[in-house]
């Protein structure tokens, strides 16, 4: 089941804790493999604010984003909601990795191998390069 998106401009701030205690199923799921810096070292953060929205899962110290997308993500305003959302957290210098739900709960080792894989590739805040572009949805 999926849940309405909401950007940060809704009073989400309390929106944002409710999500962080009731966490969908797939987002449970990515928690258990990110939370306590246990991918790689790095430390994730659930439900951050980035700009006007919110972010799943976020590394800021690696600038990824890691998206859980439900139901509500592949109609037409979803999917022009999740562009909106993806092209202003490039434009902020995050790169985006979207997983379905039904990927992240019946691959979880495939996802947090592409997670693994987006974390090396990152280069250090202050690079005169950015980071490669968000792969394509579901790649991992």
């Amino acid at each position: 089941m999926g849940r309405t998106r909401y950007t940060a401009d809704d009073g989400s701030i309390h929106r944002a804790r409710e999500r962080r205690k009731n966490p969908t199923p797939a987002e449970k799921a990515l928690w258990s493999i990110l939370r306590g810096s246990k991918l790689e070292g790095h430390k994730f953060r659930r439900e951050q604010r980035l700009g006007p929205y919110f972010g799943d899962l976020v590394c800021h110290e690696a600038r990824l984003v890691v998206e859980a997308d439900g139901d509500t993500h592949f109609d037409e305003d979803g999917k022009r909601r999740d562009a909106l959302r993806t092209a202003f957290l490039e434009r902020e210098g995050y790169r985006v990795l979207r997983f379905t739900n039904h990927e992240i709960m019946t691959n979880l080792d495939g996802v947090a191998t592409a997670i693994r894989n987006a974390l090396t590739l990152t280069l250090p805040l202050g690079s005169a390069e950015r980071a490669p572009p968000s792969p394509p949805r579901g790649e991992g």
